[in-house]
């Protein structure tokens, strides 16, 4: 999001947000997703895929509705949605991805960033994506939109380092960690036509270019491979879980000096999924294993626009 850095005499940048209600931004958001793996259930299917391949174009309008202190509140339009899906499995009781995102576009909601960076206060997301699964793509990208929250409080310059760690919730697994690793690397010249038009703007300050950061992400478990690793709500439900879940991958982001905004991000990234959920009652099982290969590229593509006065 918009994060207006204060470069101060140590040369230390901190990111705070910095946005006016009635102001405007679009990005275009890109991704792949290959998908290969297996599922083993007591009722054994021989339709099941192996693998598939997901690709999804976006363009986000954000809108910013207010501020309350540090925290902004956004509407989220998909102005543009579409997708399209290759498997060696079919099943024509399932929607096709390719209707999913033709469905949302037009469609808007709401969320509200907190101090910290992260996300809170959806309103609208339930109605676009009622199954939760099929919203985390959409909220990991606009996550992606705002630097890491990790950053140290007296702020950062080129060359260092920090990290971060917090807990990955929502999978069949308890105890997943995602942590990072982030570097500012260096300031170079924003290579965005947004970008610089953006430095012809109200935002444009002393400060100029952008700032490169890299950083390096791992999922893993705190646990033993193998251990019971029920989250509490499989538990309640009379189910136990465990196995692996290990990921990796990394992000390149370009942040701009002048206006704090996000002007461009690429992020790789692979997953490796090993687990059982048992029935406690029945003895059932099911075991899948899957690998899971995505990239994706956000671009800023129109800078902060003000509201035209009547």
């Amino acid at each position: 999001m918009a994060l207006a850095p204060a470069v101060f005499a140590d040369q230390r940048v901190h990111f705070n947000p910095k946005l006016v209600a009635g102001e405007t931004l679009r990005y275009q958001i890109d991704s792949r997703t290959t998908t290969t793996g297996a599922i083993t259930t007591p009722l054994a299917n021989p339709e099941g895929g192996s693998r598939s391949d997901q690709t999804i174009h976006l363009l986000i309008r954000l809108d910013v509705l207010g501020t309350s202190g540090a925290e902004i509140r956004f509407r989220a339009t998909f102005e543009k949605s579409s997708a399209a899906s290759e498997s060696d499995a079919l099943n024509p009781s399932v929607p096709s991805l390719a209707s999913r995102y033709a469905r949302i576009e037009g469609q808007s909601l709401e969320f509200t960033l907190a101090p910290d960076g992260q996300l809170a206060g959806f309103k609208g997301l339930k109605e676009i994506f009622p199954e939760s699964s099929a919203a985390q793509p959409i909220i990991s990208w606009l996550s992606a939109l705002s630097p890491d929250a990790g950053i140290p409080s007296n702020g950062v310059r080129a060359g260092e380092k920090w990290k971060s760690e917090r807990a990955l919730e929502g999978q069949p697994l308890s105890d997943l960690m995602w942590r990072t690793e982030s570097t500012y690397v260096r300031d170079e010249a924003c290579d965005s036509a947004a970008a610089r038009s953006a430095r012809q703007t109200r935002i444009a300050t002393k400060a100029s270019g952008c700032a490169v950061i890299l950083t390096h992400f791992e999922i893993s478990r705190k646990g033993p491979a193998r251990s019971d690793a029920t989250p509490e709500d499989y538990r309640r439900n009379g189910l136990r879980t465990s196995g692996t879940w290990l990921g990796s991958g990394e992000a390149l982001e370009s942040v701009s000096l002048a206006s704090g905004l996000l002007v461009s991000s690429t992020q790789t990234s692979k997953q490796d999924a090993d687990y059982e959920i048992v029935s406690v009652s029945t003895g059932s099982r099911i075991h899948e294993q899957g690998h899971v290969e995505s990239q994706s590229e956000i671009s800023l593509v129109t800078p902060p626009q003000l509201p035209t006065k009547p």
